[in-house]
């Protein structure tokens, strides 16, 4: 792997870096106003930054070998220099004056697997700059930034949790968010468990799939009940009168809003898994966002002994599922689901408990 040396011809002067992150509850609910429980995961996004010196951004990322060089500050790239861009054009219509940078990316965040590495890039960007440049910015703006950045220069339409997630929480806690106040409460872990990730195999992207679509949908299901936002609706008897799709799309949310909710007001282990459940099984019928290899490793860990409770976390489409295990039981749990799913044709891996 070529280091930053090696590629700009100097020595960094500042690293920086943020988590992927895992939601447990409270999927499709971030841009509806509602309520998350996202973690963050192990697995980093790290980049080195310096001055460049001949008045042109230079962008490096390590994983895929790539440079690009911004010649023309209105030309916006793509790929995974199009979040780093959108982070220092949205500084710089602030009002703060960024010098060319010089910038190389590593991650150890899995891409296309519902772990939100387009947030860690856009997190460990901004609080590089901060760093750099002594940007008076808060780790909450650093989210509403790297959050704008990405619908506006990589053109999804995101809520923020995966943003403030990346920005905010650690492996330790979970994190509740409200996301129409931005206000927080961090929760402990549950007593005697522990999580378990465990991706596929199935890719997904978020701006080519129905992600945008399903956002349209809820924004349409609210205009129809007459409410800023769905997050509004707290009994989803009052959804009967919207056609379908938007009366599953509303009533996944809702529900969703609902188990975040009950969560936070304290459960025992197991109704936290049978929330979980039955946040998958909504996820697939109401919202139909996973697909059959989800289904299938959801199926898989949720017969499982020392399973609570299992979904697929992330925007779905492919990607990863989460699973709330016995604590000290977790690596050997994926160990042995892995390996089932894996027998049937699958080309799914553990990512978290990490494994060599």
């Amino acid at each position: 792997m070529k280091n930053f040396q090696k590629i700009f011809g100097q020595v960094h002067e500042i690293e920086a870096s943020a988590p992927g992150r895992v939601n447990l509850l409270g999927e499709h609910t971030d841009y509806n106003d509602g309520f998350v429980l996202p973690t963050a995961i192990p697995q980093r996004t790290r980049v080195q930054l310096g001055l460049s010196t001949d008045a042109q951004h230079h962008f490096y990322s390590a994983d895929l070998d790539e440079q690009v060089t911004i010649l023309d500050s209105n030309y916006t790239p793509s790929g995974f220099a199009s979040y780093v861009f959108g982070c220092v054009r949205l500084l710089e219509k602030e009002g703060y004056t960024i010098p060319s940078i010089n910038l190389h990316v590593s991650s150890s965040v899995p891409i296309g697997s519902g772990l939100s590495s387009s947030a860690a890039l856009e997190v460990a960007t901004l609080r590089g700059l901060r760093s750099l440049l002594d940007l008076p910015i808060n780790d909450v703006h650093i989210a509403e930034i790297a959050q704008q950045a990405e619908i506006h220069y990589a053109g999804v339409q995101c809520g923020i949790m995966d943003q403030m997630a990346s920005s905010l929480a650690d492996t330790e806690h979970i994190l509740f968010l409200d996301t129409r106040s931005l206000s927080t409460q961090v929760l402990p872990l549950p007593t005697g468990a522990e999580i378990v990730v465990i991706d596929s195999g199935v890719p997904r992207t978020l701006a080519t799939s129905g992600y945008n679509e399903r956002r349209s949908e809820c924004e349409q299901a609210a205009h129809l009940l007459r409410v800023k936002a769905l997050r509004d609706i707290t009994d989803p008897q009052a959804l009967k009168d919207l056609p379908d799709p938007l009366r599953r799309r509303a009533r996944h949310v809702v529900t969703e809003n609902n188990r975040v909710l009950e969560v936070i007001q304290g459960v025992s282990i197991q109704r936290f898994g049978e929330l979980m459940n039955a946040s998958h099984a909504s996820l697939r019928d109401d919202y139909e966002v996973s697909v059959p290899a989800l289904d299938i490793l959801v199926a898989i860990l949720q017969e499982t002994s020392g399973v609570f409770g299992a979904r697929l976390t992330g925007a779905g489409f492919g990607g990863a599922t989460v699973a709330l295990v016995e604590a000290g039981k977790g690596n050997a749990i994926a160990v042995d689901v892995l390996e089932r799913y894996n027998n049937s044709g699958n080309l799914g891996r553990i990512l978290v408990p990490l494994i060599s």
